[in-house]
């Protein structure tokens, strides 16, 4: 019985090469999966670079549209000023504005506004 347990220690002994080829084979695994696994981590930090990139130059072109329609805001609210002195102004002057009909005021200037001033010989 000494000789089968010696025979079966050898055939052990025998199978520890066939562990190390099974130990390789898990280290390779493992070595493909980190490089996979580093691989899909660069393309999701150049994905995340880019989209940060794209956000940033979309808020450059809004901050500068804002601009632009601040600029116009302001313009147009001096026009409107402007305008309004305009028609305080004329409205003191006119006197078709001080008939108590509004409607015959309206029509009036309505109907003037689209003549074109006539030539005073």
């Amino acid at each position: 019985m000494a000789q089968d347990s010696d025979s079966s220690d050898s055939s052990y002994s025998t199978y520890q090469p066939s562990s190390g080829k099974q130990e390789n084979f898990e280290e390779a695994k493992k070595v493909m999966r980190r490089e996979k696994n580093r691989l899909a981590a660069q393309k999701s930090r150049q994905r995340q670079t880019l989209k940060a990139d794209t956000l940033h130059q979309e808020s450059e072109h809004l901050e500068k549209e804002n601009a632009a329609l601040r600029k116009e805001i302001k313009q147009l609210n001096e026009e409107l000023k402007y305008f309004s002195t305009v028609l305080k102004s004329h409205e003191s002057l006119c006197s078709a504005m001080s008939s108590p009909n509004e409607e015959m005021v309206y029509s009036f200037h309505q109907t003037h506004a689209n003549t074109p001033p006539r030539l005073q010989l």
